[in-house]
């Protein structure tokens, strides 16, 4: 009981931070900055026009980390939520993905959560970049995220006075990734793959904004 309590106060309390941002790319996606601009566009779909990661490509770091990002320019956090809804566009097979990225400092300095099919100690998992190749910090998982190939919806929750980080998948009401780490208390926010493609929509960002020094 007293863990669901927890979480329960977690949610209820980033809910009630302002919205920074709402983009739903119908005019574009200037707001974004992209690891291989080539890899990423604005498609059409059955929502209007999302955001595509359309191609894959050699990721720009030394460390094993996802190859595909999508970075807000302008919006810099500490305590956040971030909701989008997200599509895999790719056939299915054990290890189909999609990332949520936060706490960006740089290419070598970042959290993301992996949402992956089948769950081991490298996918389905909360994951740090810092300065290695990621390593992961979740402390619970599910046995697997059951991507299709129609939208799902999902929000990342963090509260950096305790470290919390919360992931939810389609039920907004349960976390399917718990981790607890207070490395990066601030950064950027994004969306991705760790080596697959996807389409991304209705991104909502709530937070403090930091401004940078």
């Amino acid at each position: 009981m007293m863990r669901f309590a927890v979480c329960c106060v977690l949610v209820w309390c980033a809910q009630e931070l302002p919205v920074l941002l709402t983009e739903d790319f119908e005019k574009g996606a200037d707001k974004w900055e992209f690891s291989d601009p080539k890899a990423w566009k604005v498609v059409d779909t059955d929502k209007g026009k999302s955001l595509g990661l359309v191609e894959k490509t050699t990721p720009k770091t030394p460390h094993r980390s996802p190859f595909g990002v999508a970075l807000l320019k302008d919006v810099v956090v500490g305590d956040f939520v971030l909701e989008v809804d997200a599509k895999s566009t790719v056939k299915d097979y054990p290890h189909r993905d999609l990332v949520f990225i936060f706490g960006y400092q740089d290419n070598d300095h970042f959290y993301y959560s992996h949402l992956g099919k089948r769950t081991d100690k490298q996918a389905n998992q909360i994951f740090i970049v810092n300065g290695a190749d990621r390593m992961m910090i979740s402390t619970r998982t599910t046995e697997g995220t059951n991507w299709t190939d129609d939208w799902h919806h999902v929000k990342v929750v963090r509260k950096t006075a305790d470290g919390t980080i919360e992931v939810y998948w389609d039920d907004m009401k349960t976390p399917v990734q718990i981790a607890t780490n207070k490395t990066f208390l601030k950064g950027r926010v994004g969306v991705g793959s760790f080596d697959d493609l996807g389409q991304f929509d209705n991104v909502v960002v709530r937070g403090v904004q930091i401004t940078e020094k």
